[in-house]
């Protein structure tokens, strides 16, 4: 079943159930992959790039939150929490640190990385092999921190 195909049939299930945010948080993302299919101009979108667009949509909501949270608004701050928990469910399982350390090193001999200055490199290599698989801010702290050892 691939992921369109998910969120489609759970979109099905929650407007049978009910479930008023379920079908409007998976209604915003469904909008989203029709809005790449057309810009790609394809009928159907890979697995990859719905993961990419729920990254996007985590991260927005996310900085909403925050956002919300600042702001003094926390019935908004629920209610985006709750829309974040949904998207988080159609994530791929997160990588741990030790998981994670063979592919920043893999990225790094990938790259011929001699240090800090070649960041984005290793980063753009290694984001390509987590596949969305991991947290961006615990993977560019790990690529920091070993090309800091390099140079």
């Amino acid at each position: 079943m691939t992921m369109e195909e998910r969120i489609d049939a759970d979109l099905k299930e929650g407007m049978k159930a009910r479930a008023e945010l379920k079908v409007s948080t998976l209604r915003m993302l469904k909008s989203a992959v029709k809005n790449l299919a057309i810009e790609k101009k394809a009928d159907k979108v890979e697995d990859k790039d719905v993961i990419s667009i729920i990254a996007r949509q985590i991260k927005q909501h996310k900085d909403s939150i925050d956002g919300f949270t600042k702001g003094n608004r926390p019935e908004l701050a629920d209610k985006e929490k709750a829309e974040l928990a949904i998207l988080e469910s159609y994530m791929p399982k997160m990588m741990s640190a030790e998981e994670l350390k063979p592919i920043v090193m893999a990225a790094i001999q990938k790259t011929e990385a001699k240090g800090r200055a070649d960041m984005g490199k290793v980063m753009k290599a290694a984001m390509e092999e987590t596949k969305g698989a991991v947290d961006g801010k615990m993977l560019s702290a790990m690529v920091s921190e070993e090309l800091a050892k390099l140079g």
